[in-house]
């Protein structure tokens, strides 16, 4: 089933309009995550080089999405997604492993990583009306999963299927709107849990059933980074600072100074402006990808790869990799980019 495309009935100046408001809100989200890292180490002493380096590699990753994107909508995802399954096999250190390594380290890096190439290889699908290369590109996107799993990261295993199912399955939507309210349904009901785990606000069967699939050392990780955001809610502790301040960090076997879960890290070092604007980034991302002029499949499919990675990095440290953030501001800019030799879309 290939991608409708028809012209925007509300015309070109309509378009650059929708465009202008997302980079707008774009530009004053990661504006001001910077800025309150900065607020937050002043106060506290903390280091927001960190934080500033993700919002650089974000910004970077979209504006290189937005360019490459109109040039050449297709070769464009089909690079990104080839590039990042050669830097995830070929990067030493980014199998599952005590030593955290770099340039990427984790599997949670890795499982995000692969995420963001099931996205852009099923995004070049729907972008190319060519039915071989369409069919070659989502079969690259089941060999990333497959990938995944001989790695060692069956959760990024399963997590690229599903974004490979949810990309097939956004070729039957009608509404865009639903799809997006949907991501951001899925993305909000991952950090719930994720709080209520380390709150023990499950019912315990439920809560051992998690905990042992999480580990105990990474529930007592978001336990003390509830119980640090309690010491200054509104500021945090300082950008960079768990790794000091935890018992539970101190105590691991191979520490790090995560708490392995970017919106618990967020409410304890930044406090609850440092999660609401995190949440304001994700938001803005699927906002632009509800406003695109890009075709709904491709808009949907960006979306969900991206929640996907939303969910790694609730429940690891993806986000604090480079490449990671990257890519993940590459593939909205990708999606998001408006090809200069193609007609409007109607963003439905």
């Amino acid at each position: 089933m290939g991608a409708t495309r028809t012209t925007s009935t509300a015309g070109p100046q309509a378009d650059g309009d929708r465009r202008r408001v997302s980079d707008g809100a774009g530009v004053v989200v990661l504006g001001s995550c910077a800025i309150w890292s900065v607020i937050s180490a002043s106060v506290h002493g903390g280091r927001p080089e960190g934080v500033l380096l993700a919002v650089l590699a974000v910004a970077a990753g979209y504006a290189a999405g937005r360019i490459c994107g109109a040039l050449l909508p297709v070769a464009a995802l089909c690079g990104a997604a080839l590039a990042g399954l050669g830097l995830a096999i070929g990067t030493p250190y980014l199998v599952p492993g005590p030593e955290p390594g770099v340039p990427l380290g984790h599997a949670g890096a890795a499982a995000g990583l692969l995420v963001l190439c099931t996205g852009a290889a099923c995004c070049a699908a729907w972008g190319t009306a060519v039915p071989a290369l369409r069919l070659a590109l989502r079969v690259l996107a089941a060999g990333v999963a497959v990938a995944a799993a001989l790695l060692g990261s069956p959760a990024g295993a399963v997590l690229c299927v599903a974004v490979l199912l949810c990309s097939l399955a956004a070729g039957a939507m009608r509404s865009r709107g639903t799809g997006i309210a949907g991501l951001a349904l899925a993305a909000t009901l991952v950090t719930g849990t994720i709080w209520a785990v380390a709150e023990h606000a499950l019912p315990d069967g439920l809560a051992l059933s998690l905990q042992a699939r999480l580990t105990a050392q990474r529930v007592e990780l978001w336990q003390d980074a509830l119980h640090l955001s309690g010491e200054d809610l509104l500021l945090g502790v300082g950008p960079g600072r768990f790794g000091e301040l935890s018992p539970a960090a101190a105590a691991a076997p191979f520490p790090d100074g995560k708490p392995h879960s970017a919106p618990l890290q967020q409410l304890a070092e930044q406090g609850v402006v440092g999660l609401v604007l995190l949440g304001a980034a994700f938001a803005w991302v699927l906002h632009a990808l509800w406003r695109t002029a890009r075709p709904t499949p491709v808009a949907l499919t960006a979306g969900a790869a991206l929640t996907a990675l939303a969910a790694v990095a609730a429940v690891g440290n993806a986000l604090s990799f480079t490449p990671v953030s990257v890519g993940a501001g590459l593939l909205a800019g990708l999606a998001t980019a408006q090809p200069l030799a193609e007609p409007s879309y109607d963003p439905r």
